[in-house]
């Protein structure tokens, strides 16, 4: 199947009881049994089916069946945030004493994570970029994972999955990537050596802005040694899915962080146009990224636009597409603040994926708690500005934005 027909038809098959084409919104806490034997055998996983919404409902897993098929890997686990998945992914298989490596330039919140783990005993160390070079005198016997995001948000670096990957698994180390920004659309990371792949689905796999919500894929294809790893042997029996089956069964089922049946229902809703708003995303990102390169006063950061250093690797891994983020320089903080307030049809919000333009300076709201050193790392400036591109017509988000460059260069010839 090409890319659009999996998305309606990969993994799925509706509901044939009734004749769905969608699996409906199984919206209860707990399901009965015929007999208190069947229940038994459904709780120790002897049978199939579900006993507690927490622990599995039919809405979550087809939408889990749904994302493993699109991603190429043995399974999937759903969570209740993005956030939810990026620790469960990394708690799956560490513990106390373990460290991990990770970019500098990690969205903010990750990096909050990071600091949150460091009390229990589990410490990251960071690289200024995800590069083979950067990441291998780091490596020791204490590291259990690598972590990083195919593009960076803000900062729009992209990892180099090939090398990194070959690198890490020389060492028997997993390589975990958040592809929140990338997408399936644009790359398969399996393809290219990760290990573990997270997302939060809240952003463009559901794409209407209307539910928050994370999923953890794993390829399957990681040999996990289990001296090393530890809380997997007893995991060992399920072959490939070994780590799948220690994070359903263990911490993510004992954290209780279950994605919610509707709001997993409104994700395989906006599953089926991700490729179809994909292109459109990206394009628009990339005719918006040009127009800027054109408008005085402004300094803009896009991976597609043949002036970035990620360009090589744009073209190489992401089929020439930059994904619908990028940013921009207004040269001050009032610059910016003023550019912002002044957009028409752009909406000031905190997200991205959505299928509208939105617009956030990340500097006071995202990264408000982040260090200097912090924003620098992540590209985050006093006057960046962070531009999640929607489905508009092209032509109208590029009048919007010119006419809001003008209004601040206007007002600063007058004065």
């Amino acid at each position: 199947m090409e890319f659009n027909t999996a998305l309606l038809h990969k993994g799925f098959n509706g509901e044939k009881v009734f004749g769905s084409t969608l699996t409906p919104i199984y919206q209860v806490s707990a399901f009965s049994h015929s007999s208190a034997e069947q229940l038994e055998k459904v709780f120790n996983n002897r049978a199939p089916g579900y006993a507690y919404s927490r622990i599995g409902n039919p809405t979550v897993t087809s939408f889990e069946n749904r994302i493993a098929s699109i991603e190429n890997g043995v399974g999937a686990v759903a969570c209740s945030s993005g956030m939810a998945a990026v620790t469960m992914a990394l708690l799956n298989i560490l513990e106390s004493g373990d460290e991990v490596i990770a970019s500098t330039g990690l969205f903010g919140g990750t990096i909050d994570l990071f600091g949150d783990l460091e009390p229990f005993g589990i410490v990251t160390r960071y690289v200024n970029k995800v590069t083979a070079e950067e990441i291998e005198p780091l490596i020791n016997e204490k590291t259990k994972a690598v972590f990083a995001e195919l593009i960076g948000n803000p900062g729009l670096e992209i990892a180099d999955l090939d090398a990194v990957s070959e690198l890490v698994h020389s060492h028997g180390v997993p390589l975990i990537i958040d592809s929140t920004t990338a997408t399936p659309y644009l790359i398969q990371p399996f393809e290219h050596g990760a290990d573990i792949v997270v997302h939060s689905s809240s952003k463009y796999i559901n794409g209407g802005g209307n539910s928050i919500s994370g999923i953890i894929v794993d390829s399957g294809n990681f040999e996990w040694n289990t001296e090393r790893y530890k809380g997997l042997a007893e995991y060992k029996k399920f072959g490939r899915l070994a780590y799948v089956a220690k994070l359903r069964n263990g911490i993510w089922r004992n954290i209780g962080c279950c994605l919610a049946p509707f709001n997993a229902f409104m994700n395989s809703v906006g599953l089926e146009t991700l490729g179809l708003r994909m292109e459109r995303l990206c394009y628009n990102a990339l005719e918006l990224a040009k127009f800027f390169e054109t408008q005085d006063g402004i300094e803009v950061n896009y991976p597609a636009l043949e002036a970035s250093p990620y360009y090589s690797l744009c073209q190489k891994l992401l089929k020439g597409k930059g994904g619908a983020i990028l940013t921009i320089r207004a040269g001050s903080k009032e610059r910016a603040f003023k550019l912002i307030n002044n957009l028409k049809y752009a909406t000031n919000a905190t997200n991205i994926g959505d299928t509208r333009t939105l617009v956030i300076h990340p500097s006071s709201t995202i990264y408000a708690h982040g260090t200097e050193e912090q924003k620098r790392n992540a590209g985050v400036f006093d006057d960046t500005i962070r531009i999640s591109v929607g489905i508009e017509d092209i032509e109208d988000l590029k009048s919007d934005f010119k006419q809001a460059v003008d209004s601040i260069n206007v007002n600063e010839s007058e004065e």
